[in-house]
């Protein structure tokens, strides 16, 4: 099973989209391992949004993620990470296609409601900065086998 990191941004916690989004994923059949809320920190976003960092909006960015706290989950399934990106939509929510969740729930660029790894590589670096190998669990469903 692949896994890959999720993040609900702020928009999402204050809109009270939190239940409609973990409910897609798991009409999807992907499964949460682990999740919990949070308030990011400077050194998270930093590190997280380093390649941001340069950037004349990265102020807004620091300012966008702590105004509320936000769900961290991992998620895991078969091609998880493709699958995840593609039920996000385009990072741009105009240009996000009718039924993806930034399509559906986000109005800006600026509040694009959901955070997704874009490749293996990045879903292990990012799991692991937000979660210890204990706070992920391995479980299975009794609807696994049906996936």
């Amino acid at each position: 099973m692949q896994q890959t990191l999720i993040l609900l941004k702020p928009d999402c916690v204050q809109k009270g989209y939190i239940g409609e989004v973990i409910t897609r994923l798991e009409k999807k059949g992907l499964k949460v391992s682990a999740m919990k809320m949070m308030e990011m920190t400077d050194e998270i976003i930093k590190e997280h949004y380093g390649h941001l960092a340069d950037k004349p909006f990265f102020p807004e960015i620091v300012a966008y993620m702590t105004i509320s706290p936000i769900i961290a989950m991992v998620v895991e399934g078969d091609d998880s990470i493709e699958t995840l990106r593609n039920m996000c939509g385009a990072t741009d929510p105009l240009q996000a296609a009718p039924g993806t969740i930034r399509g559906d729930l986000a109005l800006t660029i600026r509040y694009n409601v959901i955070h997704a790894s874009d490749s293996e590589e990045n879903a292990k670096l990012e799991v692991s900065r937000f979660f210890d190998a204990s706070e992920i669990y391995s479980y299975e469903k009794i609807t696994d086998e049906l996936v």
